[in-house]
């Protein structure tokens, strides 16, 4: 009879303070090396894993009123994994051996967490090891202390990169040098952590609640709290943990982050992202594989057994590409666990978010964010034209710096930011020389007098014209002004409405023409008239001062255009905007691109924002959407194609931007196929070479609508045209 081996919560804690702290392995808590023929069992958050079973063998999962709810296959190497179980007991045994039941208890997302020995049992030194979730798998930790004694304010980063490498020193160096200790710890099922992996499942956001209490029960960590920092995939990781509101989490930092994984990345208006979202899916399984991080091989082949076991069950990884292409649409069931905006709410300490509207990866989507924070109680946000990386910039780093002293540390804001600002900067644009902008005076100040005077500043920034900062090199990662806000949406802004005409026109006035035929413009969607993006150099090279974009003109006959006349007065767009077309095609399905750019009176023509539409996908979400932000349900049970011969409305979201156009200036707007408008975003899209036509009269107002704030002050020349950083300008030719 094979036997069975399990592990159960109540085991852990007593495993953790011994066998974990002298380097032995915790994969099954409280077990015994397997005999031949044996497999473990070990119960998690709403998964069960099964590790040393036989190859090739086919198991069932029985459920307690003992009838089998699943079966799977044991991979090669000796694992296979069940996963959105809901919590009950559960056993194993080979299938139809009806062999003897032993039971194990799957727990739920909302159960308990451990107490607060389990943390406190553990003990992280300087350097590399592992801390133990609540379901016994095991997280590669590398810690990383500043020079002094302690303890030391600590910050956290999490994610499925390489953040606990001990060889990736520059996070560590950076927030060393600010003065905190910095722990990196990679993601279930990455690097040498354990566990199988999926992006942004339920159980990472538990692991990283215990990442935070583990780290924050530390003697080294000053308050026995701990905030978290990162960028980009360690930025979003933040916002899924501290949904989850670990006790002794203090703040969180995220920059570059995403809202809503499906509308703002991955499906932007229903089309597929091929350029980005698609090849960063990819890389993530490829890197989740067995030893798909080259660093854990070394540290396995080095003798690092734990990193070795912590790769078995690697081969249980849900394909995210399959995932993709099984979820053309929006379900609740996928898409509402990878929508921070969704659970925004539960976030209950202070906020600082910054990121850039152009950001050529995660898209620029994520300002949607900021009026969901509704527990957090302070929420900054420093928001500017730029790329994926302007959210460390030198306009920005200041002011993070100083929320980090505040409410992490609790200090008075250091001057170390001076010193590591310019470094990295130069480091990521190439740009030497730069030093930080004019910095708030907090000499003198107790902490309760520099806490207050950081507070009283309106809490929204908004960065313009970065790169063409007086004064400095052009490109230059700094802002050339900045404003500030009390809230998200910006509370004055006025949805203004600029008119399509049959001529090419954006007129204030709608058309007073009387009722008649339509007057309508057409195109043929052609995505091979352009190339699918406007950069093809290094993934780091983009982040340079002028990087080489390739932003061409729309060939005749595959897209149109509309502008206004000189403006008579500036106007300073902030936030969404929203393309309303009247639109019908010799297909029953298209797929729309909207680009606004500014053109200058000097007759160069500067890139500002673009938005998506696969017209099947155009039902609006009524309760979310508002003039100047259209929200689509992108269900599959409202899709629907488009009425044949019949002019049908939709609205297109302009993502959100910040821009000053001048007096003089004019808005143009642009309708074509996706493609040829973004550095790296590529679609793949449905059009294939149909017309498409848009009617402009007295009937069908088609129309572009911007969120104008009125009375913001703006220097009255125009930047250089190349300087705006990720807004690439060339020659307009109507």
């Amino acid at each position: 009879m094979r036997s069975m081996r399990t592990a159960s919560r109540a085991s852990i804690a007593a495993v953790v303070i011994g066998t974990l702290l002298a380097g032995a392995q915790l994969g099954a808590p409280g077990a015994v090396a397997a005999d031949a023929g044996d497999f473990t069992v070990r119960p998690s958050v709403n998964q069960l894993y099964v590790l040393d079973a036989t190859p090739g063998e086919q198991l069932e999962l029985v459920g307690a009123e003992g009838a089998v709810i699943a079966t799977g296959i044991v991979d090669t190497a000796g694992g296979l994994a069940w996963r959105e179980l809901a919590a009950g007991s559960y056993a194993v045994r080979p299938a139809g051996s009806g062999a003897p039941l032993e039971t194990v208890r799957v727990t739920d997302f909302a159960d308990p967490a451990p107490a607060q020995s389990f943390y406190d049992a553990q003990s992280l030194a300087d350097g590399f090891g592992y801390i133990a979730t609540r379901d016994g798998t095991t997280l590669s930790a590398n810690v990383s202390l500043p020079d002094g004694a302690g303890p030391f304010p600590t910050v956290v980063e999490y994610s499925g990169y390489d953040p606990s490498n001990p060889a990736n020193t520059t996070m560590a160096l950076l927030y060393n040098t600010l003065g905190y200790a910095y722990v990196g710890v990679n993601i279930r099922g990455t690097g040498c952590s354990g566990g199988s992996f999926s992006n942004f499942e339920p159980i990472q956001s538990l692991d990283g609640y215990d990442v935070i209490e583990t780290v924050a029960a530390q003697s080294w960590a000053k308050f026995h709290q701990a905030g978290m920092v990162g960028i980009s995939y360690p930025g979003i990781s933040q916002l899924y943990v501290a949904r989850t509101r670990p006790p002794h989490l203090s703040a969180i930092s995220p920059l570059s982050v995403i809202d809503d994984t499906y509308r703002a990345t991955l499906y932007p208006g229903g089309i597929l992202n091929t350029g980005f979202a698609v090849p960063w899916a990819t890389e993530r399984a490829t890197q989740a594989a067995p030893y798909g991080q080259a660093w854990a091989r070394t540290r396995a082949d080095g003798g690092d057994t734990v990193c070795a076991a912590n790769q078995a069950l690697r081969l249980q990884n849900p394909d995210p590409l399959q995932m993709i292409r099984d979820n053309p649409f929006y379900t609740a069931k996928v898409g509402d666990p990878l929508s921070p905006s969704l659970f925004a709410h539960d976030i209950d300490v202070p906020v600082f978010l910054a990121g850039a509207w152009q950001d050529e990866q995660t898209g620029g989507h994520f300002p949607a964010l900021l009026d969901d924070l509704t527990s957090a109680p302070h929420v900054y946000a420093s928001l500017t034209n730029g790329s994926h990386t302007e959210s460390l910039s030198l306009g920005v780093f200041g002011r993070y710096a100083d929320f980090l002293d505040l409410y992490v540390a609790h200090r008075v804001p250091g001057e170390a930011k001076r010193l590591v600002a310019p470094i990295l900067a130069q480091s990521l644009t190439g740009v030497a020389g730069l030093s930080l902008p004019p910095q708030p005076d907090y000499s003198g100040l107790t902490y309760e007098q520099a806490l207050q005077r950081f507070e009283a500043d309106d809490p929204i920034q908004v960065l313009f014209e970065e790169g063409a900062a007086a004064g400095q090199p052009s490109g230059a990662p700094l802002p050339r002004f900045v404003r500030s806000f009390a809230s998200w949406p910006i509370p004055s802004l006025r949805p203004t409405a600029w008119h399509l005409t049959d001529d090419g026109r954006l007129r204030r006035a709608p058309s007073d023409e009387r009722p008649g035929p339509a007057r309508e413009r057409s195109y043929r969607a052609d995505p091979s008239a352009l190339p699918e993006t406007t950069y093809s150099g290094s993934s780091s090279g983009i982040w340079a001062a002028h990087p080489d974009y390739d932003w061409r003109q729309i060939p005749a006959g595959t897209g149109l255009g509309w502008i206004t006349a000189p403006l008579r007065t500036s106007i300073v767009p902030i936030g969404t905007g929203s393309v309303d077309l009247w639109v019908r095609t010799t297909a029953l399905d298209t797929d729309l691109e909207v680009t606004l750019s500014e053109v200058r009176p000097n007759g160069t023509e500067v890139y500002v924002q673009s938005g998506w539409l696969r017209t099947s996908h155009r039902r609006l979400d009524a309760a979310r959407s508002t003039a100047v932000s259209p929200v689509h349900t992108d269900l599959e049970s409202d899709a629907a194609p488009l009425p044949a011969s019949r002019y049908t409305k939709v609205r297109v979201e302009l993502f959100p931007f910040a821009q000053a156009f001048r007096a003089g200036s004019r808005l143009r707007l642009t309708v074509d196929a996706p493609g040829g408008a973004r550095p790296l975003w590529a679609f793949d899209t449905i059009a294939h070479g149909e017309r498409v036509f848009v009617a402009a009269d007295a009937v069908r107002r088609s129309r572009l609508v911007l969120a104008v704030v009125p009375g913001v002050r703006v220097p009255s020349s125009a930047p250089p045209c190349a300087s705006l950083r990720s807004q690439p300008c060339r020659t307009y030719r109507g």
